[in-house]
This record gives C-alpha cells, sequence and structure tokens, in this order.
C-alpha cells in the first residue's frame, strides 16, 4: 500500500503542459508570480502540476548538471521556482513534471540512446508525424544514469512535492544491447509474446529503479508523490504497484479516448488500494490545442463522473509560451472547480458498492503490430461491458484475475477471456460458494480454443458457427415478453447476431436449460451467392444452441457485449440484462431512469454513509472526429430503491450539498425514494447506523 494517504490527494488539480519550441522567442517573458498564483486560488485549484522538462527537451530553471538544455530563449531563468514558491505561499501543491521517452534535444544529441525498430531506422510514434516523437530507451545505461543525474539535479534546486514521469511505455528495442539480452534470456525477437514480455519487464524495472533512487535522495520526503503516465492504466501495471503512490488517468474524450475509457479504467484502478485522479483537459480537441475551450457541461460531466468513480480531478491546460496563464480557461475551470470544492466532503475516502466484477479482456488480449503499446488499446468486449451495465444501473468494477472473486455476487467473463487450469480452480470453489457466473463467446473456452474449461453449463464446445450473421430466438422461458430494461425481447422472435458465435451442443443428462436458439440464414453472402442488401435471412429452422444456463452459470454462444459496442443493437443489451436479472434479482440499485444515466453507489466508512451520484449528460457526435456534450438535460422525479440488508439502520435521505432532506420509504429489503431534479450531477447522502459491514471491498489476492 501507499504511504501517501487517500485523504491528502488534492482534488482539484491542473496539469500544466509547457512544451515549448526552440523557434519561439521571449518565453516566459509575461510571467508574473501572483498573477499565476492568484489566477490558480480564483479557479479553486490546490494542486498545479508544473515543468521541468519538456518534450522538446528543454529545461525551465537553472540547472548546474545540464545548463545546455535550459530552453534558449527562457526569459525568466527561475520560472520553475517562482511558479512553485508562489504557488506554496498560497497553499496550492505543485508535483514537478519531467519527460522520459520523448525528448527532441536528447534524442539529436545522443541518437545511441534512442530505440531501433527491426529495419534499423529509429522507433517512433505511429503514425509518423512531425515533432518529438522518437523513443528513448530507458533500458539504455547512458540515459538510465542521464535520468538520475536529472532528478538529482531537480531535488538539488527545486522543492519537490512530487514527480510525474510522462511517456512511460512498453516498447520493444531491435538495438545490440536488447538482442544480447534476448539470447541470453532465450527469447526470439522475432515473437511477439517475447517483445512485448521484454518491453514490460524493461520498463518495469527501470520504474522499481528510478522509485527507488528517488526515495535515497537526501531532499526526499514521505509526501512526495510518484507517478509514471503511459496514456492508460490496466492489468500491466499491477506489477509496479510499489513504484507509485498514486494513479492519474490519463483521459481526454475528445483527444482519442473517448466517453468509456475513463470509467472503463477508473473502475479497475479504484480496486488497486491506491489515491488516484480522473484526468481531463480544458482543449476542445487534445494537448496542444492553444486557444481552444471545451464545454462547460462537458468539463463538469469529466469532473464530476470522477468524482463518482472515487478520483480527484485533473484538468490539462498548456501555459501560453509568454508565460500568463488564459483567463477565459480558468474561468471556465473555476466555475467547475467551485462546484467540486463544495462536493468533496461526500467523495473524499469513497468506496465503491459493487456486487458485480467484470473479468476485463484486457489481461487476456494478444495483440500485434510494430509498437509493444498497441497492446494496450481497449478491447471491444470490455468497452461493451462498460456500455451495458453502466446503462443498467448496475454497480460494477472491472477486475483482473489477481483480484478476491469472493468480493462479488457476480462475474462477468465479456467475449474473450480463456480459462487456464488455474483459474477454472478458482472459478469452481466461486460457484460452489454461491457465486453467480455470467460469460459470452470465447469466455470459458481454454486459452486453445478447444473445449470449455469447467462443465459449469452443462455444455460441450463444437467449434465457430458456419454462418455470420445469424438469429438468436429467445425461449419464453427466458424472456418472457416485457422483462427486459427498455423494452421486452419477444420470446420467439429471432434477432439478428452480427458477429459469428460458437457452436455449442448439450451434455448428455444435463440439467442445463437452454435459453435461446439460433436460427440460420439461408447461406452466407458471397459473390456467388447473395441475397438483398446485405444478408440472407433466417430459415426459420432452429438448428443450434444459443444460450444456456446450469445453476448459477449462464453462457451466450456471441459476442454480446463486442456487439453492442460496435453496433448498439439494444436487444443485445436486453439479453444481457434478462441474463443478469436470472442470476442477479435484487441488485444494490434499481431505478426508473433512463439509460443515459449513470448512478453510482459509494460508501464512506469514517462517515457511516452511503452516497449515491447521478449522473445525466448526454455525448453527441456533432462532430465527425469526435463525441461532444454541449448542454445538460435535466431529468425529474427520478425514482431510486436501494436494496440493502438492513433498512433499519437507515436515518436519513438528504440531496447533498444543498442539504435538502428526503422522504423515504423502509422496506424488508431495503429503501425507495425520489429524487426531484436531476440538473447534469446530484449526490444523494444516505446515513446509517454500521453501514460500512454491509459491503465488501474487493482485495488483490496477489500481483504476480
Amino acid at each position: 500500500m501507499s504511504s501517501y494517504p487517500s485523504s491528502t490527494l488534492r482534488f482539484r488539480q491542473i496539469h500544466l503542459d509547457y512544451h515549448t519550441s526552440p523557434a519561439i522567442p521571449h518565453v516566459a517573458a509575461e510571467f508574473d508570480p501572483d498573477r499565476f498564483a492568484d489566477a490558480l486560488v480564483r479557479a479553486h485549484v490546490d494542486s498545479v502540476t508544473v515543468f521541468a522538462r519538456c518534450h522538446h527537451g528543454h529545461l525551465y530553471y537553472p540547472s548546474p548538471a545540464h545548463p545546455e538544455r535550459v530552453h534558449p530563449h527562457l526569459q525568466r531563468p527561475d520560472l520553475l521556482r517562482a511558479q512553485i514558491e508562489a504557488c506554496h505561499a498560497r497553499g496550492i501543491r505543485t508535483p514537478i513534471y519531467t519527460t522520459i521517452q520523448w525528448d527532441q534535444f536528447t534524442a539529436d544529441a545522443q541518437p545511441g540512446w534512442l530505440m531501433l525498430d527491426e529495419a534499423g531506422r529509429f522507433l517512433e510514434a505511429s503514425p509518423p508525424r512531425p515533432g518529438f516523437y522518437r523513443y528513448l530507451d530507458v533500458a539504455h545505461p547512458g540515459y538510465r544514469a542521464f535520468l538520475e543525474r536529472h532528478i538529482a539535479d531537480l531535488f538539488e534546486q527545486i522543492p519537490v512535492d512530487g514527480l510525474f514521469f510522462d511517456i512511460v511505455q512498453p516498447q520493444f528495442s531491435y538495438a545490440e544491447h536488447w538482442l544480447e539480452r534476448a539470447r541470453a534470456e532465450g527469447r526470439d525477437p522475432r515473437d511477439f509474446a517475447d517483445r512485448r514480455a521484454m518491453a514490460c519487464a524493461a520498463v518495469d524495472d527501470w520504474k522499481h529503479d528510478m522509485t527507488a533512487f528517488v526515495r535515497g535522495l537526501p531532499g526526499y520526503t514521505e509526501d512526495c508523490t510518484l507517478f509514471y503516465n503511459a496514456g492508460h492504466i490496466g492489468p500491466r501495471h499491477l506489477h509496479t504497484r510499489d513504484a507509485y503512490t498514486h494513479y492519474e488517468i490519463e483521459s481526454l474524450p475528445s483527444g482519442g479516448w473517448g466517453y468509456l475509457h475513463y470509467p472503463l479504467t477508473s473502475r479497475f484502478v479504484r480496486t488497486l488500494g491506491k489515491p488516484h485522479l480522473g484526468m481531463t483537459g480544458k482543449f476542445h480537441t487534445s494537448w496542444g490545442d492553444f486557444h481552444s475551450y471545451k464545454n462547460r457541461a462537458a468539463l463538469e460531466f469529466e469532473c464530476f463522473h470522477a468524482l463518482a468513480l472515487g478520483s480527484g480531478c485533473s484538468i490539462g491546460d498548456q501555459l501560453h509560451p509568454a508565460g500568463e496563464l488564459d483567463d477565459a480557461t480558468y474561468r471556465l475551470i473555476g466555475g467547475v472547480y467551485g462546484s467540486v470544492e463544495q462536493k468533496e466532503p461526500w467523495c473524499r475516502d469513497a468506496l465503491p458498492c459493487s456486487e458485480i466484477g467484470v473479468l476485463t479482456p484486457e489481461e487476456f488480449e494478444s495483440a500485434s503490430g510494430d509498437h509493444i503499446a498497441s497492446h494496450e488499446s481497449q478491447p471491444e468486449a470490455a468497452l461493451g461491458a462498460v456500455r451495458v451495465l453502466q446503462e443498467l444501473h448496475l454497480q460494477f468494477d472491472m477486475i483482473s484475475t489477481a483480484h478476491d472473486f469472493s468480493a462479488y455476487r457476480l462475474l462477468v467473463l465479456p467475449d474473450a477471456v480463456p480459462i487456464d487450469d488455474a483459474l477454472a480452480r478458482r472459478l469452481d470453489a466461486y460457484l460452489e460458494q454461491g457465486g453467480k457466473l455470467l460469460a459470452t463467446h470465447a469466455s470459458g473456452l481454454t486459452p486453445q480454443r478447444d473445449r470449455f474449461a469447467g462443465d459449469w453449463f452443462g455444455a460441450r464446445f463444437v467449434g465457430e458457427l458456419p454462418y455470420e450473421p445469424d438469429f438468436f430466438v429467445p425461449d419464453p422461458s427466458f424472456a418472457p415478453e416485457g422483462s427486459a430494461g427498455d423494452g421486452p425481447v419477444w420470446p420467439g422472435v429471432a434477432y439478428a447476431m452480427y458477429d459469428r458465435g460458437m457452436q455449442i451442443e448439450l451434455d448428455a443428462n444435463t440439467d442445463a436449460q437452454v435459453l435461446g436458439r439460433i436460427e440460420p440464414p439461408h447461406f452466407n453472402r458471397t459473390a456467388a451467392q447473395f441475397c438483398s442488401h446485405l444478408h440472407a435471412p433466417s430459415t426459420r429452422e432452429p438448428a443450434y444452441v444459443g444460450a444456456v444456463q446450469r445453476g448459477g452459470a449462464v453462457y451466450f454462444a456471441h459476442p454480446l457485449f463486442t456487439g453492442y459496442h460496435r453496433r448498439a443493437p439494444l436487444w443485445c443489451k436486453q439479453l444481457i440484462a434478462a441474463a443478469i436479472a436470472r442470476l442477479l434479482p435484487d441488485p444494490l440499485v434499481t431505478t426508473d431512469g433512463p439509460s443515459t444515466m449513470i448512478a453510482v453507489l459509494n460508501r464512506q466508512p469514517s462517515a457511516q454513509r452511503l452516497m449515491l451520484h447521478v449522473l445525466h449528460y448526454v455525448p453527441e457526435r456533432r462532430g465527425q472526429a469526435f463525441d461532444t456534450i454541449e448542454q445538460v438535460l435535466p431529468l425529474h422525479e427520478v425514482r431510486f430503491e436501494l436494496k440493502l440488508p438492513h433498512p433499519d439502520r437507515i436515518q436519513a435521505v438528504t440531496a447533498v450539498p444543498q442539504s435538502s432532506e428526503l422522504p423515504y420509504e423502509r422496506g424488508d429489503d431495503g429503501i425507495a425514494f425520489t429524487l426531484p431534479r436531476v440538473d447534469g450531477h446530484a449526490m444523494v447522502e444516505v446515513v446509517g447506523d454500521s453501514l460500512d459491514d454491509l459491503f465488501r471491498y474487493p482485495t488483490l489476492e496477489s500481483t504476480s
């Protein structure tokens, strides 16, 4: 666990870029430390990450160790120190940024420290574009020594509240010292798995070594924060948890991450036992978009969603080369951070009340490509699971095989979770203890995809289905009319399944129940045989088993989560909802709110209260490049039911921070109340005695 408690992680942070070209004159000529810090105070900012060294490779402080690297046109040589001193005088924290793998000055001065691709060219971000995107090698002894001297220099010159190491990504190099290591370890550079293993090991070793180095420096104190940024956090990071004091989830929806990346990542990160931030940007698009402004409603949602998922907030900005903060930017940020400040007391040290664990396919994804970091692109099945469960208002975490499954009532294995022998034994034990299991498509199969890894479903795996698409027909006992979420999945109706499914057969003498069957089309579409514009219709002959339930386990033959992510067929979500209703008939939170609404239930042990966050912001594809949010769409008279084992413990239900008491009904299995209005974000406090022992918090069983 970190020595840096979550209660001390600042909630209203700015990540202030300063990647400033050497071709720009008069750098920081208009910087005034008092104006700089006062603008942050007015914007309710309590922490700002300031720059030591940028992607251009320049420094922004007097450096005895590397004077040649100071920006050639820096008019305020003490820029970094002046920023820190002015902020400290106003109680604002100042972690320090430095770049790691992108540095134009170093790449030009020391080309031997650069990583190489298979053709012997310098490895760079894909696709290649003008800029500083060649990768430096943290496994190169010369570059490692430079980085240590650079960090030691910072501690000697500047007060260091923390360090933000940027661009720390696993990449493989075909440089000779890498190839020698591969030979020594018996690895084959032609094999992607071997390259990825070496790349991850190299960057992980460097992180551990750098953290140990920093903690051994004379100026280091226990409240110094350390974070290594790769643009994403996932199961790969479990091996280096002790190198971090906290996590910062870089996720700018308009900058390529989209609106699903943050909840996917945060719902994983919040189970790791460390404080965390959700990082968005003030930009209309992404980093370096000067003179642009995010819509106020979008910035609200991105910050309030972070609060709902237990994170603090970080908003990215870029300081103008002249050195003065943009007034319009900080009016925008201040309007949102003023609200965040009011809401903080109900968000600090919050833990999720999750009853569903989604085993993330990211842990098992086998990627390929020129860049090892490409394997951290988000699997469609994982994104689809987040979207579906969020739209169904269910309480869930994204988890890995390192987590304790017993903390969850239901495990979901979306589409692409292979099961080896060790994991099969854990699932056996989980089900024997009363846990429930929902698996789809290739999930539940062995890594070789030759059979089911357990007898959970009462069925035998045959292979892939011969048709794409085909048609799923729900059984009347599975989906009675009007039973599923946003509308009925009608029994006996054939629903198009656009992605190829798996063929299964029931075991002999099985006690499994068929929940739906599959009708094939007349034929697959080919150049020689086709029908109409898209695909042939059903033969109306139920030829295959489409879904089956045995006890507490349900299996679907099709990749429902991937299918929903790609095309959002409502019937895919309804089928999932109907299956979950069979396995989890009494979810923690139920509501009559629309699927565009997000509902998150947390608990604050120290305050003995539950906190329900309700968000209603609707991202739209108004331009072709990305989704955005322009306006808040209010909701009225939204009813909620919370299923609690001891409703008699509840003492009050209150809308906060406005302190409006809400009438509530107490039943045998929980409470119910109506929220009169939701203007973007609403919070409801449920206070009672000994509420903390109603929920288990998921723990990591191991990090190996």
